[in-house]
């Protein structure tokens, strides 16, 4: 069942990756703002491609989350970012510079190399109301606590990093409500999912999320907020999974390639956010 789960992970970042790059070509061909432009939006195939895209995203996740670790499936959603490169620049007709390829590679080869020797395990679903609550009070206490201590005056690469960082907390957070929910689900049926408290904490801890990650993007630069977004959303997640469900990774010698694939992963990031604004048009012939 955990290949089955890395599948569906890997098909829901690629997913979302498809989604938000044909969203981002349906907009970059308009010049409205506001309702205006959404409603034009909702008459162009690119857009409503990127809507199944973050649709089918969303459905895989609960798939992955079902069948595997959350320790496993959210660290499977960086690759994300670098499908989104290569797949919005091919739309776009851009050319990757070399600092991203580079990023490309340092992204995947270190995510494999993580998650080879780390090996999560374990599938448990549900966990008790006494794990539940210190994870909320902890989670929900540190995204108020980054909130407070950016306001206006801070850095901008500061304040980008911390509502990243908050951002990513929110991101595991609501991943591990899924899977609770999506257990729920899948063993009792829908009435029983639409009872569950956990359907609704994911429904606003995801809109928190992407409240966090807009105001993070809009506070700083790119090349902190991703950092803090990718990997603080896989370490959040991997101490959710074995708090609240009770999953397990190698530890004693095995760290040792574990911590050199999230190095890897992090350079790879930071590659990849210096590579936006570089992003250049391939020329045309004639």
């Amino acid at each position: 069942m955990i290949e089955l789960a890395a599948v569906f992970a890997v098909a829901g970042a690629l997913s979302n990756a498809t989604g938000t790059a044909f969203q981002r070509k349906a907009a970059s061909d308009s010049s409205r703002s506001g309702l205006r432009l959404l409603l034009e939006l909702m008459h162009k195939p690119a857009w409503l491609i990127g809507i199944a895209g973050v649709a089918g995203a969303a459905l895989f996740q609960a798939l992955a989350l079902i069948n595997g670790p959350l320790a496993l499936v959210q660290p499977l959603f960086i690759l994300e970012l670098p499908f989104a490169l290569l797949i919005g620049a091919h739309l776009l007709h851009r050319r990757l510079p070399g600092t991203g390829w580079r990023g490309v590679c340092g992204v995947v080869v270190g995510l494999g190399v993580a998650l080879a020797a780390a090996a999560p395990h374990g599938a448990g679903n549900q966990a008790a109301v006494v794990r539940w609550v210190p994870a909320l009070v902890l989670c929900l206490g540190a995204m108020g606590v980054a909130v407070a201590v950016t306001r206006p005056g801070r850095p901008a690469a500061f304040r980008a990093a911390v509502l990243a960082a908050a951002a990513a907390i929110g991101n595991a957070l609501t991943a591990a409500l899924l899977k609770s929910a999506a257990g729920t689900f899948a063993d009792a049926g829908l009435p029983a999912f639409l009872r569950s408290w956990q359907t609704y904490g994911f429904a606003l801890t995801g809109i928190a999320a992407v409240v966090l990650l807009e105001n993070s993007l809009q506070a700083g630069p790119l090349a902190a907020a991703q950092p803090a977004l990718t990997v603080g959303d896989a370490a959040v997640s991997l101490a959710l999974g074995v708090f609240l469900f009770g999953e397990e990774i190698r530890t004693g010698w095995w760290l040792v390639p574990e911590v050199l694939g999230a190095v890897l992963i992090v350079l790879g990031v930071l590659d990849l956010s210096r590579a936006v604004p570089r992003i250049k048009p391939v020329p045309r012939d004639g």
